[in-house]
């Protein structure tokens, strides 16, 4: 995945500026945990968001996967919501819908906070927490930190 990923981040950055709505792609790597056990988790996402001066809209698809046996990739659907702290910060709420980790697991709902700062040119930054809501299990949360390329 990262053969793929790589190059395209690369290739990205050096496209024209941003403009003042923004698409992005980023790679992500964090710790998931419930019930005392926590366990690895590492994903992509793209999205695109919409400036509404000193807010912003977007959506985002993402693929993750919990790094340890008998699990698969949780695709997701969502979106956030947050303002323009400076010209290279965003602080935001999403939230998204996730299929299921594993074969035994259930699809799940999030819920979580994060801030995304620009490095200069079109890399960016960023750090989130997210709540899973998940029917009739117990609910995880995860921390993710993430290296993105925005176009």
């Amino acid at each position: 995945m990262l053969k793929v990923i790589v190059p395209l981040m690369a290739s990205l950055a050096l496209a024209s500026p941003a403009l003042a709505n923004e698409a992005r792609v980023e790679a992500r790597g964090g710790i998931i945990w419930d019930n005392g056990d926590e366990e690895g988790i590492a994903g992509v996402a793209a999205g695109y968001d919409f400036d509404l001066g000193n807010t912003f809209v977007g959506a985002e698809v993402s693929a993750d996967k919990i790094l340890t046996d008998n699990t698969r990739v949780s695709f997701g659907f969502g979106g956030r919501a947050g303002v323009k702290t400076s010209e290279a910060g965003k602080l935001y709420a999403a939230g998204s819908y996730q299929t299921k980790p594993c074969s035994t697991c259930e699809d799940s709902w999030t819920l979580g906070a994060g801030y995304q700062h620009g490095f200069g040119g079109n890399l960016y930054g960023k750090v989130e927490y997210r709540h899973y809501f998940v029917d009739g299990f117990s609910d995880p949360d995860a921390v993710t930190a993430g290296l993105g390329v925005r176009f």
